[in-house]
């Protein structure tokens, strides 16, 4: 006769399969609610360079500490990229005023401008006009700036290109493959095939 211990001994080995299957179904749980959430499919991506809003005949302006208006951008439409804070513009038209009061217009088929209208690329069409001006020791003649691609920072002016373009100061005019314009240093290059047209002179003296 087999004893007691036997007996009970049976019984567990015809449940053992039972509370094995159990314990691996208890891991496997386990291991599902601890393991990293994969992102589902509802999860919204992160936005890539796509406007947030858009603009239809509207005019950005930027005042500086005082009040006093430094520049204006007006465009028939506008469109806003979050990503990196720009202002795409269809058919651009700026004004700017420097330091001295001397007023700068520039337009363009299509523009990218920042945040606050310092720094602007203007593409198609392009031209920068500085309005001519009384200086401290004689006038300054109007100056313009044209071509297919202009990049322009208004209140530092400065202007620059890596295309063909035409800058012209009163009645002489120059074109050139690029150039840099720095008029707070008062220093110009132009790069690639340069050529320029120079209006004569007054050359009349006073008679002594």
């Amino acid at each position: 006769m087999r004893s007691r211990t036997q007996r009970a001994w049976d019984r567990v080995a015809v449940y053992l399969p039972i509370l094995l299957m159990g314990l691996l179904a208890l891991g496997s749980w386990w291991l599902v609610r601890n393991a990293p959430s994969v992102p589902s499919d509802t999860q919204q991506a992160p936005r890539g360079h796509e406007p947030d809003y858009f603009m239809q005949n509207f005019s950005v302006k930027n005042f500086g500490a005082d009040g006093a208006l430094l520049s204006e951008v007006r465009g028939d439409m506008g469109r806003h990229y979050p990503d990196t804070d720009t202002l795409e513009i269809d058919r651009m038209r700026l004004r700017s005023v420097d330091a001295a009061g001397r007023l700068t217009h520039a337009s363009s088929e299509r523009a990218l401008s920042n945040a606050d209208g310092s720094e602007v690329q203007l593409f198609g069409n392009a031209r920068v006009v500085r309005d001519a001006a009384i200086g401290a020791s004689a006038a300054q003649p109007q100056l313009s700036f044209e071509g297919e691609y202009l990049h322009v920072w208004p209140q530092l002016e400065r202007v620059r290109s890596n295309r063909p373009v035409t800058l012209t100061r009163g009645k002489d005019q120059f074109t050139a493959d690029g150039l840099e314009y720095d008029n707070l240093a008062q220093v110009l290059q132009m790069q690639g095939n340069v050529r320029g047209s120079l209006a004569p002179r007054n050359s009349d003296k006073k008679s002594r």
